[in-house]
């Protein structure tokens, strides 16, 4: 679909991220209970604006190399993979109380969860290993196939954010 290998995979998997707790879902639990389900929204937002500035400056790398050398594509490709294997295994055998719950000041819900997005490294290497890996090379429509991940991401991160902040 419009250059994405596997969309239900793809969408499977946006969602297991999403699953595993993280900066921004601390940020946004932590609006949540701060401020009630219009802070958890503002933070959802604020964690959907952040997402999107990093998937679009993944983007531009991605469809650059793509452009490039599909060889050096390709190795991106497994070394995300190989990325991802190894974050799964840190939060597997984390221990209980290793993350420290996000601070979160009242009316910045919004700003706050954005810039934990934007700052937070594992987001950073998440989305430059994660585009690579569902992007078809003989399908790929440029532009189109990024939007057509960039929506579907922010779709399944509004509905997910919202159904935890109700």
């Amino acid at each position: 679909m419009l250059g994405i290998a596997n969309y239900g995979a793809f969408c499977a998997t946006v969602l297991l991220f999403l699953a595993l707790p993280g900066p921004g879902t601390f940020a946004l639990l932590t609006s949540t209970s701060k401020g009630g389900f219009r802070a958890g929204a503002a933070a959802t937002f604020g964690v959907i604006l952040g997402d999107q500035v990093l998937m679009w400056l993944a983007v531009a790398g991605v469809a650059a190399l793509l452009q490039a050398n599909p060889l050096l594509f390709k190795s991106v490709q497994y070394a995300g993979a190989a990325y991802l294997a190894w974050i799964g295994l840190k939060l597997i055998f984390s221990k209980p109380g290793d993350a420290s719950p996000i601070r979160i000041e009242p009316r910045h819900y919004l700003r706050q969860a954005m810039f934990i997005t934007l700052l937070n490294p594992k987001a950073i290497v998440f989305y430059m290993a994660f585009f690579p890996l569902f992007i078809d090379p003989a399908r790929h429509q440029g532009a189109v196939t990024f939007a057509a991940m960039a929506v579907t991401i922010a779709v399944i991160t509004a509905a997910y954010g919202l159904l935890l902040c109700a």
